[in-house]
């Protein structure tokens, strides 16, 4: 986990339940006497993302049911690195404020990259959704925010096949475009690996069917991860000035030599691999570029 995530030396449950009191009746004492929480039920995923985010950020949060929990500390932390790679690794060089644009590709109803990083960094989003529910959610919780709330925009994707247009101006400009695709390719595949996360959970049949939710749009796509993310490459080509950096979340390692195929094509001038980890969840992010980095 990235040094300057806040979560990686674990989390301080006496705080967090300070913070957020609806936490308290969902921690409990693992096997080892440690404080925790059941990281298989629902409503004890998405109260401490919201103790998370009012103890480290100040930021009043929620979900509609069903809609996609995200990991905080992990959301965190692809903040982290993308503010590394527009700093060129340099901690001192970080740029912040609203001068610096990111286009975030699939907020969801948590728009959590934009509440973050807009907490944590200064930047300004621009934060597109296909979902018109998922859209208007996200509104209402980053207008409840009012620190970030003018650093946050809004706008409705029409198009599920496409990521930039329909969302971006010719004229418009981006530090960076970030974006967590749907991992599967059909509701039956999400099944499928739900199953298999139960499982591996020793969750019973009448447990929640799915820990962090997510439905359609977020969970599954056309083509799944690597179908998405070949789209927005090519795409990515159409307009190749309309971010400096251009990236995504890759949940499958085995995908990566077929992505980097799909940016040899469109002639990306420099592609990076940053790899991520968070307990035993290994993942990455592709970055390309099509300027000189």
């Amino acid at each position: 986990m990235h040094a300057r995530n806040r979560f990686r030396d674990g989390y301080d449950f006496a705080r967090l339940t300070a913070a957020h009191p609806p936490l308290a009746p969902f921690v409990l004492k693992s096997p080892r006497n440690e404080s925790t929480i059941d990281f298989a039920d629902p409503a004890a995923v998405l109260a401490l993302n919201q103790a998370l985010l009012k103890d480290a950020y100040g930021l009043q949060w929620s979900l509609p049911a069903g809609a996609l929990c995200p990991p905080v500390p992990g959301r965190s932390d692809y903040l982290h690195h993308l503010a590394d790679l527009l700093s060129g690794g340099d901690d001192t060089a970080i740029p912040r404020g609203p001068e610096v644009a990111i286009l975030d590709i699939g907020s969801g109803a948590n728009c959590i990259y934009p509440l973050v990083g807009a907490s944590e960094y200064g930047w300004r989003f621009v934060a597109t959704e296909i979902d018109q529910a998922a859209h208007r959610w996200a509104r209402q919780v980053v207008r409840i925010n009012l620190p970030v709330a003018k650093l946050i925009e809004h706008r409705h994707q029409p198009d599920p096949r496409s990521c930039f247009a329909h969302v971006t101006t010719p004229g418009e400009r981006f530090a960076a475009s970030m974006c967590n695709p749907p991992f599967h390719a059909s509701a039956e595949e999400a099944a499928t690996g739900n199953a298999r996360k139960r499982r591996n959970l020793q969750l019973g049949p009448d447990a929640a069917a799915l820990n962090f939710g997510g439905g359609a749009g977020e969970l599954w796509c056309e083509g799944g991860e690597v179908g998405f993310i070949e789209r927005m490459i090519a795409e990515s080509a159409t307009r190749p000035s309309l971010c400096f950096w251009f990236t995504t979340l890759v949940s499958k390692s085995a995908n990566l030599p077929r992505l980097r195929r799909a940016l040899a094509r469109v002639d990306a001038s420099h592609v990076l691999t940053i790899d991520m980890a968070q307990g035993q969840k290994q993942s990455r992010i592709l970055a390309w570029t099509f300027m000189q980095a």
